[in-house]
């Protein structure tokens, strides 16, 4: 199925107002913080400052030649103007680099508390979006996207800000003033050199686009053949497949390559072409100069003006083209990100939603149907209640939308109909983070962070002391094994725990939602992935915190559930049977078929064991 949202692997453009500007304003002009307006204020102006200087150097310079070449003798010249003019010169220099260097520290601030903000609200963003935007990603592709784009950001407010727009200012001026100074005509060959130079630039980079993208879809696919491959690693050395692994990995690095080699090899073509350009502008104005110095109507110092003039607009010229394809390549950069921030979330809090209130634990699904795929239906006009304090187990086969209801129950996604309450509270009208709260969940597969074992304890509740943590361990009778170990609870578990084995995987899972201490407690599965012996000592852990809370088990075997107070049977969406074990037993219905199946496959494995 197509997801409805956009996908971040698409190379498309941002349209609208989805513009890195956009994102950045809000940071660089704050509102209520006028200390950080008047730093960008300033900044700007010291950037006028030091521009205005530096256009004004060639006269000094112009003023000196002049001078020195009418002196009558070399003690004179020691003592009079062009000797000042040379010092005015370098002490402009001196003036308009110190300005330079000054704006640069007071806009820092500014500018890298926009970046991080921007960062933040990207990272914040990608939280609150929906589940099926991140089981639709490859968390390798989104973290490059994510690591390219600030990258680029970066990038592109210190090159628009302190270099195109300088640089900009800088051309107009020098232009002006050759209008202005040395007359029309010289003004006509920069401006035409100029136009020329920008079009040239234009075209040539439009066509250098298709290539960018192309480097930085190939450097997604091998982040993320890179990123599946490592966490996988158990895997690739169980089956020997290191080889098919690299040969993936390189595939996608040599279109990566290709991608880079025709980039350099345009940008070739670019520096030629601009270089020739400027070349030639320059060529004709010093021509003509020259043929009027020649014929009496400049002096030297003017020829000198004019070759000063045009390196001075060469220079802002030259590197403006720089920047202009560094500014192109950072936005191709930023496109992915910027489509990332449009990514609009499938769940959202109604506007009027208000916190869950006071939980006692009762949950109710009413009619409730559900599909990923409108061919594939999940969920079928279901309806059960979970009174407050008691356990219902929910067992069926793979496929019977056990686990969805859990993902329903989170607010993952919203039913495509029927309503989903707790104590008569519609969780579509209580916000998300409130309705999380009162959820506690031991998964079947527990994904613990890449931290210490009291770091992940404490996830369930980030305020818990160190003796709360500990007690929470010792109830998911985990301490004494902690205890054990050299480090204690600062043990790393490694990435995804693998440093754990199953079983204290799970204990940790049992110790999290304890800390938590919610009302309701969802079990997913919990002992699935279970040998024997830790899945009966695991359920009793489970079943003494279940006490005096609404629980909800979520389970395939059968053996798990049998004293839950209500056991449902589902298949293809729908509640087949429902009642306690006992009951369900003597009906002789598909309940009663699962649990013989499931003792035939008990003595076959214990045959097994004992032979």
């Amino acid at each position: 199925m197509k997801s409805q949202s956009a996908s971040v692997d698409e190379e498309r453009k941002p349209t609208g107002k989805n513009t890195v500007w956009e994102h950045l304003r809000p940071h660089l002009w704050v509102k209520n913080r006028p200390d950080l307006k008047a730093r960008v204020v300033i900044s700007l102006v010291l950037l006028a400052l030091a521009k205005v200087i530096i256009v004004t150097l060639p006269f000094f310079y112009k003023a000196a030649v002049d001078l020195l070449e009418n002196s009558v003798s070399r003690e004179a010249a020691l003592l009079s103007t062009p000797f000042w003019m040379i010092t005015a010169y370098g002490v402009s220099r001196i003036v308009g680099n110190a300005f330079q260097q000054l704006r640069d520290t007071v806009f820092t601030k500014v500018g890298q508390r926009a970046l991080r903000l921007l960062a933040l609200q990207t990272f914040t963003h990608i939280h609150n979006l929906s589940l099926r935007f991140h089981l639709e990603r490859r968390t390798g592709g989104l973290s490059r996207v994510i690591d390219r784009g600030t990258k680029g950001v970066d990038f592109l407010l210190r090159m628009f800000l302190f270099n195109l727009l300088p640089t900009a200012l800088e051309i107009i001026l020098t232009g002006a003033i050759m209008f202005y100074v040395l007359g029309v005509f010289y003004g006509l060959i920069t401006s035409a050199m100029v136009v020329a130079y920008v079009i040239f630039t234009y075209i040539v980079n439009e066509w250098r686009t298709g290539f960018r993208r192309q480097m930085n879809e190939k450097d997604n696919e091998a982040a993320q053949k890179a990123v599946d491959s490592l966490l996988n690693y158990e895997t690739v050395k169980y089956f020997g497949n290191e080889r098919n692994e690299a040969e993936r990995f390189d595939k996608a690095m040599r279109g990566y390559e290709s991608a880079w080699v025709k980039i350099y090899e345009s940008l070739g073509w670019l520096n030629f072409g601009q270089g020739l350009i400027i070349a030639v502008g320059m060529t004709v104005a010093m021509w003509v100069a020259a043929g009027e110095v020649l014929g009496g109507q400049k002096t030297l110092g003017d020829f000198v003006l004019v070759n000063t003039l045009m390196i001075q607009i060469y220079q802002p010229l030259n590197f403006l083209g720089t920047v202009f394809r560094e500014i192109k390549q950072s936005y191709i950069d930023m496109e992915n990100m910027l489509v990332l921030l449009k990514e609009k979330k499938d769940v959202t809090d109604a506007a009027d939603a208000k916190a869950l209130a006071e939980p006692r634990g009762e949950i109710r699904f009413e009619n409730v149907a559900f599909h990923y795929d409108p061919e594939r239906e999940i969920l079928s006009d279901l309806s059960f209640t979970v009174p407050a304090g008691k356990t219902v187990a929910i067992v069926g086969g793979s496929g019977a939308g056990k686990s969805t209801i859990t993902r329903l129950l989170f607010r993952f996604y919203d039913p495509v109909q029927g309503r989903i309450l707790i104590d008569g509270q519609d969780i579509k009208t209580v916000t998300q983070t409130s309705l999380r709260a009162a959820i506690g969940i031991v998964p079947q597969d527990t994904v613990l962070f890449n931290d210490s074992l009291e770091y992940n304890i404490r996830y369930g509740n980030l305020s818990a002391n160190t003796e709360e943590v500990q007690e929470a361990a010792r109830a998911a009778r985990l301490h004494h094994f902690i205890e054990k170990l050299p480090q204690g609870y600062e043990t790393q578990v490694g990435e995804r725990g693998l440093k754990l084995s199953g079983g204290e995987k799970q204990r940790v899972a049992v110790a999290r939602a304890l800390l938590k201490n919610p009302p309701i407690l969802i079990f997913d599965e919990a002992t699935s992935a279970l040998d024997t012996a830790t899945e009966r000592e695991i359920q009793r852990e489970l079943d003494e915190i279940a006490e005096g809370r609404t629980a909800l088990m979520i389970a395939h075997r059968l053996s798990t559930v049998v004293n839950a107070d209500e056991i449902i049977v589902m298949g293809a969406g729908r509640i087949l049977e429902q009642g306690s074990h006992a009951a369900l037993i003597a009906k002789q219905g598909e309940y009663a078929k699962m649990w013989q199946a499931q003792l035939k496959e008990k003595d076959a494995e214990n045959e097994t064991e004992v032979s």
